[in-house]
């Protein structure tokens, strides 16, 4: 006869005994809220309201005011407009984006270097995939 009762659960141990659990993944930012943020800040700086840049963009303003807010993913034409109706470029959102986003991370990563990079890249940049 053996020692096995047959309803008893066997427990694996997922991780070595004593090894620390790992840290738990950083959740990154949306590109869409980063973008929002910038946008938000642009207008309350120029002291202007989300009725008077959304008439200028040719934009709905409850459409303005989802991208702002990061709820809506906003093709590129409308940030585009957008961005001109604030005298912005659509490079100049885009890169003020990247810095913002380059800001936001580097508070996760702890010195602003890339996770899993043995040293910062030489090439500072993005590339957006439609």
């Amino acid at each position: 006869m053996t020692n096995h009762v047959p309803n008893e659960a066997r427990v694996i141990p997922l991780r070595p005994q004593g090894a620390s659990p790992p840290a738990p993944a950083v959740k990154e930012p949306l590109w869409r809220d980063l973008v929002g943020d910038v946008l938000r800040r642009e207008r309350l700086a120029q002291e202007r309201t989300l009725k008077d840049v959304a008439d200028e963009a040719r934009i709905s303003m409850p459409y303005l005011s989802e991208v702002e807010r990061g709820r809506k993913e906003a093709s590129s034409e409308v940030l585009a407009a957008a961005a001109r109706a604030l005298g912005l470029s659509l490079g100049d959102l885009l890169s003020r984006t990247q810095g913002e986003l380059t800001r936001v991370t580097s508070r996760y990563t702890g010195s602003g270097s890339r996770r899993g990079m043995a040293s910062p890249s030489s090439h500072d940049g993005m590339c957006l995939v439609a």
